[in-house]
């Protein structure tokens, strides 16, 4: 093969490990709980421990029903679309979320504190999120309420 030829397939040589690189997940992320902590400045996370108007989630208050049903709550979790197990504890479930063209990872995290849920759900790459966090989690929010696993 020429140099010239070489030259050809340079364009699309970079653009498939710039698109692979884009889509992979982070593996050190699944350790790391931030379940407690506020979003940061990007429009990519929501979470009830957020106060931000662009941020903030509504309370997560556990019915009586609710407060007995931890391992139904995380199959629920585990239903919304794209959903796979990352870690589980007694009162924690991370919950990695990925998207079905580009393979974009969303870390959903819930834990379970003093009669609710702390409910907190991050893009792991990119800017925006286009609003895709704050529908997972009232989906999540949804499934709770037909269970009948949230206060009115």
């Amino acid at each position: 093969m020429t140099q010239q030829q070489s030259f050809r397939y340079f364009p699309l040589l970079a653009l498939l490990t710039v698109l692979t690189g884009c889509g992979s997940p982070d593996s050190a992320y699944s350790h790391t709980v931030k379940v407690n902590q506020i979003c940061g400045e990007k429009p990519n996370c929501v979470s009830t421990l957020d106060n931000r108007e662009e941020h903030a989630l509504a309370p997560f208050e556990l019915s009586k029903t609710g407060l007995e049903q931890w391992a139904h709550i995380e199959k629920l979790a585990l239903s919304l679309p794209g959903a796979s197990l990352a870690k589980r504890t007694d009162d924690y479930l991370h919950v990695e979320c990925t998207s079905k063209v580009f393979r974009f990872v969303d870390d959903f995290e819930v834990q379970r504190q003093s009669g609710q849920l702390t409910v907190r759900s991050e893009s792991r790459t990119g800017y925006s999120d286009f609003g895709v966090n704050r529908k997972r989690a009232e989906a999540f929010r949804k499934l709770l309420a037909q269970e009948g696993y949230l206060k009115n």
